[in-house]
């Protein structure tokens, strides 16, 4: 088993870790930015560069050597998780209203917590469930619409959003049993997701380049931070850090996620779309609350 992350004070790994709360609330932004590059290209492109980005770790760090020990189960179950995880959400957001789709997407906090709470040893409360029940009404919210009426041509784009949260939450809870391993396997498993990205897409895709500087600017951005950086920052932040704080933390990401799309002009700032995020981020705030209540008990 590899060597254990060598000793950081507690706050300032928290710190680097709610980096990538910050950066995935850009991800929206950036993958509707990137269109029409088809979901399969943009995920071999993006955790190219995400790699790239480990490499470049590797070099600084001289943890190198710490990956011959890192076992293949690991491997392929970090590459599962992040190619499963990103190639449903690219497909989301081509198929559905970003907004929409990117709030169903992030009741992956919520599902952690939920999905935890089943782990042998724990148990459900009270706040788990509201949690729950608000965090799916945010959800039913956005596929109705409100008064204005189900809208099927955006189904399949919201049903890839729901497969993407309960992917990254169980990839997220399973990660548990796994033992501590270094931050450097992460560049592994984004460029093992490349590789596993690019023949999926020759087959499947039509190859689609981006034809100004804005879309090139907006995968290029994609690949250095919510799909590349943030990997890195919340590996250290969830190993070194308050990993309770960073899970109340990263509740807020849907809501800010919102918020810069509507600023950009993306998305609405209708009240069904701030009311369904409301519901999504209070229900996952309400549930890790009674989490720390359990924690506590």
């Amino acid at each position: 088993m590899a060597s254990i992350p060598a000793p950081m004070p507690p706050a300032r790994a928290t710190a680097i870790g709610f980096i990538a709360v910050l950066l995935w609330a850009l991800l929206a932004l950036f993958t509707v930015g990137s269109a029409p590059v088809p979901p399969l290209q943009l995920n071999a492109i993006c955790f190219a560069i995400g790699g790239a980005i480990g490499i470049v770790w590797l070099a600084a760090t001289g943890e190198a050597r710490l990956l011959m020990q890192v076992p293949f189960r690991v491997y392929a179950f970090g590459t599962a998780g992040l190619f499963g995880y990103h190639a449903l959400y690219f497909s989301a957001l081509r198929l559905a209203p970003a907004a929409e789709a990117g709030l169903i997407a992030y009741l992956w906090p919520l599902l952690i917590v939920l999905f935890s709470g089943l782990l042998p040893g724990e148990r459900l409360r009270m706040g788990h469930v509201i949690g729950a029940v608000a965090g799916f009404a945010g959800a039913a919210l956005i596929v109705a619409r409100g008064a204005v009426g189900f809208d099927g041509a955006a189904l399949p784009g919201y049903g890839l959003a729901l497969l993407c949260a309960l992917t990254w939450s169980g990839y997220s809870v399973l990660s548990r049993r796994l033992g501590a391993i270094p931050t450097a396997s992460v560049a592994v498993f984004c460029l093992a997701t490349a590789a596993l990205s690019l023949p999926l897409h020759l087959a499947l895709e039509e190859t689609v380049w981006p034809t100004d500087p804005a879309t090139w600017a907006s995968m290029l951005a994609l690949g250095m931070g919510p799909v590349g950086l943030a990997f890195y920052v919340w590996d250290i932040g969830v190993k070194r850090g308050d990993i309770q704080l960073l899970g109340v933390a990263s509740y807020a990401a849907p809501l800010l996620s919102t918020l810069v799309l509507v600023g950009a002009g993306i998305a609405a700032p209708t009240p069904i779309l701030f009311a369904a995020a409301v519901l999504i981020t209070g229900g996952a705030a309400l549930a890790a609350w009674a989490s720390a209540r359990q924690a506590q008990a």
